[in-house]
């Protein structure tokens, strides 16, 4: 047995192998001996698993599979229950042995034989769990056959389905409550009354909607309009914080196009980022999850003024700009699980989305990428001017940069900077540029936790100081 677990298995299983060296084994005996009836025996060790090689080859089974994941996406850390359905839709029996080909970070692939014991009405049911730690997308699967006929003599191996893709959101982490609200007050609405005169009921009613309390029912226009009315106390408006993300790749030292050893893009390669990126990537996503909970619209924006995910490849809708609701909460959590650091390395050329060269600026010695913080970017803080809160995620940014980023904080109710770095006291001309202009800034080192950096905040007349490179020092900057 040991010497046939030597020949290839791609072709024959060891049975087929013993048939085969059996068959030849007969055949040199019937030379050998002048045996008719040993070289027939031999003839038909020999074909038969030939025969089945060749059949199994020409009649191939076919599958369908059907793949879920349960939650679809899932959350960095988070585990997910991936289901599977195989089902045969053509011709043939036999058995096969199943594997779902993984990516290397989740461990060894699972195998599974087919048909399931528990296999009902012809589709055979499998199950297992998948955490992963680094956000992404990764492909899951395909599941690889490996078929044998009835006999168990021959083998075949091949993919019978294309695989899915498993997208990894960054986990949002819990962040302190603060004054960010400003005038719109922390639960992120505003009631605004409407004035009319008291005897206009047709300005201040509308129809009744399930849900209406029927204390505002309005019984005067009921009985006018033939229909239930209510009165139309007051309007809620829906205040509005408005995210600059920085993804320059030269804003993040360290940022490589090897990654960080784990953050993965769906064709295996790893994605360009770097450990002050991925604290921005988790920064994103939980001040999001903390503004969405507080009834805010969002509206991402990169340093351009364009849509912040407008790179991603794993965003929903790149050139979406606003974000309301579960909804859109959920559709950022997608377009930041591949997001990765974007534009020229060492300065140079580098291509817009609309595919026109530009020449990228350099200010301060280093690449800032094409236009940053312009009058681009200007505009659209102009356009949703005192609506809500700016704030600015940032990586390092040069004198000149936050000279010209200075003055969008006068679009907003509140304005905020981070600026995430290796190097925090080297940012102090950058803050006091940006607090000049009406920012709460601050400098952190990617160690600090992030509710220390955002509790920064809440501290009113905020001395120019950074936070250490140290969570222990982070601490004191944020009481």
């Amino acid at each position: 047995m040991a010497l046939l677990d030597r020949f290839p298995r791609h072709l024959f299983s060891q049975r087929g192998w013993g048939l085969l060296a059996a068959g030849a084994l007969s055949l040199a005996a019937a030379q050998i001996m002048g045996r008719r009836d040993l070289l027939s025996l031999s003839v038909l060790l020999i074909v038969l698993p030939l025969v089945s090689l060749a059949g199994i080859r020409l009649v191939k089974p076919r599958f369908q599979v059907y793949r879920e994941f349960q939650p679809s996406p899932v959350e960095t850390a988070a585990a997910t229950t991936v289901r599977l359905a195989v089902a045969r839709s053509g011709s043939g029996g036999g058995r096969a042995i199943m594997e779902e080909k993984l990516p290397p970070r989740f461990g060894t692939s699972p195998a599974f034989r087919f048909p399931a014991r528990s296999a009902t009405g012809g589709i055979s049911r499998y199950e297992y769990r998948l955490q992963a730690s680094k956000r992404g997308q990764y492909l899951i699967g395909p599941v690889t056959a490996e078929f044998t006929d009835p006999f168990g003599l021959s083998l075949h191996r091949q993919a019978i389905d294309d695989g899915e893709i498993l997208t990894v959101t960054p986990a949002a982490v819990e962040l302190p409550a603060t004054g960010l609200a400003g005038a719109r007050g922390n639960d992120g609405i505003t009631a605004t009354r409407i004035r009319a005169n008291p005897s206009d009921d047709d300005v201040m009613t509308r129809e009744y909607r399930p849900g209406d309390p029927m204390r505002r029912v309005h019984w005067a226009a009921t009985a006018r309009h033939g229909e239930l009315m209510v009165r139309q106390e007051e309007s809620v408006t829906t205040p509005e914080a408005t995210i600059i993300l920085d993804q320059r790749f030269g804003a993040f030292p360290g940022g490589s196009g090897s990654g960080l050893g784990g953050t993965v893009s769906v064709d295996g390669h790893e994605m360009a980022s770097s450990g002050t990126f991925e604290w921005t990537v988790v920064a994103a996503m939980s001040i999001c999850s903390h503004l969405s909970e507080r009834n805010y619209a969002l509206r991402l924006l990169d340093p351009r003024g364009e849509p912040a995910f407008l790179r991603s490849p794993s965003a929903p809708e790149r050139d979406a700009e606003e974000y309301s609701g579960a909804a859109g909460l959920q559709s950022i959590a997608e377009s930041l699980a591949a997001i990765q650091l974007s534009g020229p390395h060492h300065g140079g050329r580098e291509r817009h989305s609309t595919g026109a060269p530009h020449t990228a600026k350099v200010h301060g010695g280093h690449d800032s990428g094409p236009e940053v913080f312009d009058d681009h970017l200007m505009d659209k803080l102009s356009a949703h001017r005192m609506r809500g809160p700016i704030i600015a995620l940032l990586g390092r940014i040069s004198p000149a940069e936050a000279r010209a980023l200075a003055p969008g904080a006068g679009y907003g109710a509140n304005a905020f900077a981070i600026i995430v770095t290796d190097r925090p006291n080297d940012a102090e001309e950058m803050l006091e540029t940006l607090r000049r202009g009406g920012w709460r800034a601050v400098a952190v080192q990617a160690s600090v936790p992030v509710p220390v950096a955002w509790s920064y905040f809440d501290e009113e007349g905020a001395a120019p100081a950074t936070a250490a490179a140290d969570v222990r020092r982070g601490a004191e900057v944020g009481r």
